[in-house]
């Protein structure tokens, strides 16, 4: 697969989804040839200008040089692995299914925090206790999950389901810091320390803005 024109990428310095993406991109080095878009989406105002390209209204959503128009981050992911001849997509099998698995399970968790993130900013009054009960026992679980895999993880060429489970862990510390989910689990926060430390993800740590 060859693209040799410059690409478009509607993003977010906050969102995790996006993260994955630029994460990827740079492990591929393919971030020079990525436009970045600041495009806001979400609450109650829709963006029909990225809605016209990406029906969803989501990002990230990717634009090609011909005008072929890619969503959501695991499709993005893939095309630019393939684009750049990349192995973060395992073309064994047997490997691919962790990588996929992983991936699953990062995309998940983001899945998750987020409505947890949405019903904290609801008032208090209307605020649901069991949901958000329901939402943090998933999060330990994952977390608990991921502690006796962290051997695995570390383990096993970068791919993936790493950049996705790495990612995942640092929106629990951009949005859940309080929480401190390393504690008890220190081969994962052993294993997450290594993930931030590459160049990759130290260039595209969550912020505000």
């Amino acid at each position: 697969m060859s693209d040799t024109g410059r690409m478009v990428l509607h993003w977010s310095p906050r969102s995790p989804y996006v993260r994955k993406v630029v994460v990827a991109a740079h492990e591929l080095g393919l971030q020079d040839r990525i436009s970045l878009v600041r495009t806001m989406v979400g609450g109650t105002t829709p963006h029909p200008a990225l809605m016209r390209e990406n029906p969803l209204g989501k990002i990230p959503t990717l634009v090609l040089a011909d005008g072929t128009i890619i969503y959501d981050s695991p499709v993005v992911c893939e095309y630019l692995d393939r684009l750049a001849g990349g192995s973060l997509f395992p073309t064994d099998w047997a490997a691919r299914l962790v990588a996929l698995r992983w991936q699953a399970l990062g995309s998940g968790m983001l899945d998750i925090a987020l409505l947890r993130l949405g019903e904290r900013g609801r008032a208090e009054a209307i605020r649901s206790a069991p949901h958000e009960a329901l939402w943090h026992g998933k999060i330990v679980c994952c977390l608990d999950a991921l502690e006796a895999e962290a051997a695995t993880l570390a383990a096993t060429p970068f791919n993936i389901g790493h950049i996705a489970i790495g990612v995942a862990l640092g929106y629990l510390d951009f949005r859940f810091a309080a929480e401190a989910w390393q504690q008890g689990r220190p081969q994962l926060a052993a294993w997450q320390a290594t993930f931030n430390a590459r160049p990759s993800v130290a260039a595209n740590m969550p912020q505000e803005g």
